[in-house]
């Protein structure tokens, strides 16, 4: 049995430690791991929980971040409860198995903690990591700061591991600005929380040899296509009102409340940007400093990236004129990930808004509140004229003249 850490109830941690201590109090049986920055430290912390006897499981060394998840895969597949952390060459690398991963319906939480891709090489935070594994069949969650880090994991190893869903799942938080800044994080004691997770139960596992299963098939043209149709419409339709649940639950445990869409004064706003990751709560010191001068503006947060909130997002955009759409990923030759995921969210919604896309932050370059009042001016210029007053896609704070691809 492993020992038990005492914890203050609240923790001076930065959003690596506190994904950390997520991990140590689910009690994981399998972590395959290989250190990549800014992630490492979640990783070295747990290895270190299992050196000092709080972890009875196995902390499992390879060679590249693809046989990381390869080795959780085959644990997971074994049986067992599995989690791991990456960042952006090393999840480039792993991308092959996420899809092997979702496909065999393996929970595993991974923790993104997202930073730039090569090149050139940048080991500061964007969000090119998670655009990059948008469509792998991972649940995804975004967390704005280290409370967020820590709640997440206890979410996605609830939401995961039920019996109805049986996907993995991904906690996203940005590297450095979030991973290796230090807040007060409210903690829960190692029973509690490892209460709210519960005992994993095994699923269609390897070595249960009285029910023999297959994993990894070949489908081909026959079969490939309705399995694939299952997952996609059968298993992540069921996700939302398991996260609902989730966030309830969690909130009558801890008083926090998560949303799959958070929105923030929105209710009577003209103009909104819609983003993820630190930028969110930026913007909501920006919107209390615009409502202060009398402008109707709001934010709406990112809380669950897959599956995608079509309704949760068109229903908190309702008589929004006009939305800007933040995007810290270089499109590289269209509009970002955030604005196409949009408009095809709010075209049929039967009201006219203005829908422009502002890429920013690219290589971990700040986004200011000096940016953010930019944004809401010509936003809420939009919102007024009803229609675009500038092009419909700037990047914001690069250094030279204005360019846009479009």
């Amino acid at each position: 049995m492993a020992d038990k850490m005492e914890l203050r109830d609240v923790e001076v941690w930065d959003g690596n430690m506190a994904a950390s201590q997520a991990l140590r109090q689910v009690q994981i049986d399998v972590v395959a791991a290989y250190p990549i920055t800014p992630s490492t430290p979640i990783v070295e912390n747990y290895g270190n929980y299992l050196a000092n006897g709080y972890i009875d499981g196995e902390f499992v060394m390879v060679e590249s971040e693809h046989a990381a998840m390869s080795g959780c895969i085959g644990a997971a597949a074994a049986g067992g409860r599995v989690a791991t952390a990456t960042s952006s060459q090393g999840f480039a690398l792993m991308v092959e198995t996420l899809y092997q991963a979702s496909g065999m319906r393996l929970p595993i939480i991974l923790n993104v903690v997202n930073r730039a891709l090569a090149a050139p090489l940048n080991v500061n935070g964007d969000h090119s990591d998670m655009y990059l594994g948008r469509d792998s069949g991972w649940i995804q969650f975004d967390a704005y700061n280290p409370q967020h880090a820590y709640d997440l994991n206890f979410i996605a190893f609830r939401v995961a591991e039920d019996h109805e869903i049986r996907l993995p799942a991904m906690v996203h938080q940005d590297g450095f600005l979030t991973s290796h800044t230090a807040q007060g994080v409210k903690t829960m004691d190692d029973d509690t929380a490892y209460n709210f997770v519960g005992e994993f139960k095994p699923m269609n596992d390897m070595l249960d040899l009285d029910h023999p299963v297959t994993h990894g098939v070949q489908t081909e043209e026959d079969w490939h296509f309705e399995h694939k149709a299952r997952q996609h419409n059968d298993l992540m339709t069921k996700v939302f009102p398991k996260i609902e649940a989730a966030f309830d639950a969690f909130e009558k445990m801890t008083g926090r409340r998560y949303n799959i869409v958070e929105t923030y004064k929105t209710e009577d706003a003209d103009a909104v940007v819609v983003c993820m990751g630190t930028s969110v709560e930026t913007a909501y010191e920006v919107a209390d400093e615009l409502r202060a001068d009398g402008k109707k503006v709001g934010v709406i947060g990112i809380r669950v990236v897959r599956p995608w909130p079509h309704a949760q997002i068109a229903e908190a955009l309702k008589g929004i004129k006009a939305i800007g759409a933040l995007d810290r990923s270089s499109p590289n030759g269209t509009f970002g990930m955030l604005y196409n995921e949009l408009a095809g969210t709010v075209i049929n919604s039967g009201e006219a808004k203005v829908l422009t896309n502002y890429v920013y932050g690219l290589g971990g370059r700040d986004l200011t509140k000096v940016h953010l009042r930019e944004i809401y001016a010509e936003l809420l210029a939009n919102a007024e004229a009803g229609k675009p007053t500038t092009p419909l896609q700037q990047l914001i704070g690069v250094r030279g003249p204005k360019i846009s691809f479009h």
